[in-house]
């Protein structure tokens, strides 16, 4: 069995042959197409990958682990409070462009309502 750089096996490999076209768009992105050239029977699969072209023309593509978010453990109407997988924790606060004078109030309000909630759940868990 083949073994990636980060030491996991392959399940399940399938070699096919086919052809496969480079191309650049106007806008400057990379494009490319694989046609293959047998009758193959695979499972369809689509997802976010990184995908290397190398100065030789091999091709690598390596699907990108799922990205997990943070769960909110407190929310108001712009804002949020959630511990990180990193152990800290992450007050965010959005507001659309335009609301300016609307910002330091609600900020602020939210920021202490959410302040509330966490005194609140320390008191009745202490």
């Amino acid at each position: 069995m083949k073994k990636y750089l980060s030491n996991k096996t392959i399940q399940r490999e399938v070699t096919v042959e086919g052809t496969m076209t480079f191309a650049k768009l106007e806008n400057g992105l990379h494009t490319s197409d694989f046609v293959c050239c047998e009758n193959v029977q695979m499972e369809a699969f689509s997802g976010k990958c990184k995908v290397q072209i190398m100065r030789d023309g091999n091709v690598y593509i390596t699907e990108l682990p799922k990205r997990f978010r943070n769960t909110p453990i407190f929310r108001e109407d712009n804002s949020s409070l959630s511990l990180g997988m990193n152990g800290k924790y992450y007050f965010v606060f959005t507001l659309d462009e335009g609301r300016e004078e609307e910002l330091p109030e609600l900020l602020v309000r939210q920021a202490k309502a959410i302040a509330r909630k966490v005194i609140d759940s320390l008191e009745f868990n202490g």
